[in-house]
Order: C-alpha cells, then structure tokens, then sequence
C-alpha cells in the first residue's frame, strides 16, 4: 500500500491550491485548515516520505522519478530481507517547487536564492512542521482529528534530490520541533521530543562545506537520525558545472566535506548486500556510488541516476535502523 500527495509551493514559498481557476495560493487565514486537510498522514502508514525534487525538474518529471524509487522500495521490501522493518507501508508528500527550466549562472543563482526563500519567507518549513505534528494550533484540541499521526509510532524520512536537498536543509532548520520513535544512538534533544528519523540526500547540488557553513545549524536542527548523501564522479552537475558556480565541486561529486560532527564514508551497497547498523549510525554519513550511479544523461551526466534498486535498499535501510 502506496499513496502519494503533493504540495506545491509558489515562487514566494506559498502554498498553492488547486481551485476552480487554477492554481491559486492558499490564503493565510486557510493555512491550517488546509494543512489538516491536505497533510494528515493515514493511519495505514508505517512511514512518512517527504521527497524533494531538484533544478529544472517539472512536476510530472519529479513524479516519474519518485514513483520510480518507490516501485524499487516496493520490489525489495519483505520482511525477510529487512527483519528490523516488519512493515513497510509509506505515505509520501512530494514536494514540487519552481525549480526553473533554463540552464546558465545566472538561473543558478535564482534558485540558489529561491531555496533559500521558500522557508525563511515561504511555507516549506511548515511543511515540514506539519508533518512531524508541531505547527498546529489545533493540537491541545481533544476534539480535533488525529493530526499528530507521527505521535502514534509513524516514522518521517526526508528524501531530496540535488537542488531539492537544499530545499529540504533549509526546510528542517525552520521547522521548530519534532517524533520520538527512532533508534539512532544521537541524542534527542529534551525540548524537542519529535524529530525527523533520516534524510536521504540524493546527488547534493551544494558545496561540499555546506554543512559547516551553510547549513551549520541543521546539527541543532529537529533531525534525529542521519543525514546520507550520495556522490558519484561521473555527476558532471555538481562536478563541472557546480565548480563553474560555486567555484568548487559539490557534494554530489565529492562527498561531504566538514562538518560539524565527524563524517562517515562508505560505498554504495549493493541491493542484496545488507548495512550493518554502525555503518549507518552516524550524524553524516557520505555514500559513494560511483560504482553505481554511472548512467549519463546529457549535460548533467550521471545527476539523475539515482532512481535505482540500491537507492531504494538504502532508504529501506535507514527505515529499517531507525526502529
């Protein structure tokens, strides 16, 4: 069981509504309203996925290629394979943002700003917020619907890819608390016993110092579980053509670099190759998949070779760790 629900948020952050017009933005005084309406998670899911799409990635491309990862998630998953994940039934958000659909420095530097806007001005934080259970104002309310789903045992996993990492990094740090059910040995911060159980980080379209200088913050951040990002040498998005940028490759070409807690490398397992829990249990954690992620596509090379069974085996991993 599957079911996948989109948001999509307006140059400005905002979110929008699809209505009799088009898509408008969902008025202040709504929000709420809308939130309970559009993000209250099943009671059938085991998982929450909030996945975020990257650079010039229009909505129905970023549909593709979620539904993609979560057929291979679906194709692997048993409870044989992984006998710490004795159910697996994800309820995903995909998050659409106005990615842009012109390459060049200039675009790359709007969306450079537009991601950082969309929760400092905008709602993605809120997002995020709402999912974990803490913006709602209706949640002392004993009459209200069961909008803390995250409350009873549901586990919330962050899945970006590229530019939609930094989406998701700057999202997290706005987003003011969050679930106690994880297994990770990083300790859980008193004042904020709900928290985000991992986030996947797909080919990073961001220095690879980003944690310690632009996302410093995110080790204070309502993240409990690790923070994975793959890199692969033949990603020429964030290998040439992010050093033309940046000035320096990012960290879908290399890795993560510092940071504000010691980083782990490992390699990309292979599908049928289990992760030993240590291998994973670490605030950062830096996969190499250039092993895997070789297939090239134009301009970008390798960027969005991501939507493979080893991917899948990784979120599946890291949900499994987490219980």
């Amino acid at each position: 069981m599957s079911e996948v629900r989109v948001v999509r948020l307006g140059a400005d952050g905002r979110l929008l509504e699809e209505t009799a017009h088009g898509l408008r933005p969902v008025p202040a005084d709504r929000l709420l309203d809308h939130f309970t309406e559009e993000l209250t998670p099943p009671e059938w899911a085991t998982d929450l996925l909030v996945y975020a799409h990257g650079w010039r990635t229009p909505p129905e491309d970023a549909r593709a290629m979620l539904d993609g990862l979560l057929a291979h998630a679906a194709e692997r998953y048993s409870p044989e394979r992984y006998p710490g994940l004795p159910e697996w039934r994800p309820w995903t958000v995909l998050l659409c943002w106005p990615s842009g659909k012109r390459r060049g420095m200039r675009e790359y530097r709007r969306m450079r700003a537009r991601t950082h806007a969309l929760s400092t001005e905008g709602h993605a934080g809120r997002v995020l917020g709402r999912l974990l259970g803490y913006v709602d104002a209706l949640r002392g309310d004993p009459a209200a619907p069961p909008v803390l789903a995250t409350r009873e045992g549901q586990y919330l996993h962050l899945v970006g890819h590229s530019f939609g990492c930094r989406v998701l990094c700057e999202a997290v740090r706005w987003a003011a608390e969050g679930p106690d059910t994880l297994g990770w040995s990083t300790p859980r911060p008193p004042d904020r016993p709900f928290t985000a159980d991992s986030m996947l980080l797909f080919q990073m379209a961001a220095p690879r110092d980003a944690f310690s200088t632009l996302f410093n913050a995110l080790d204070g951040a309502p993240l409990h579980g690790p923070v994975v990002a793959t890199h692969a040498r033949a990603d020429l998005a964030t290998g040439f053509w992010h050093g033309l940028a940046e000035r320096r490759a990012g960290v879908g070409h290399g890795g993560i670099g510092t940071a504000p807690a010691p980083v782990s490398a490992i390699r990309l397992r292979g599908a049928g190759e289990p992760y030993p829990h240590q291998e994973l249990d670490h605030r950062f954690v830096s996969v190499d998949a250039s092993q895997v992620y070789v297939r090239r596509r134009g301009w970008s090379g390798a960027h969005s070779d991501h939507v493979r069974p080893e991917s899948a085996h990784l979120l599946l991993s890291l949900a499994e760790h987490a219980r």
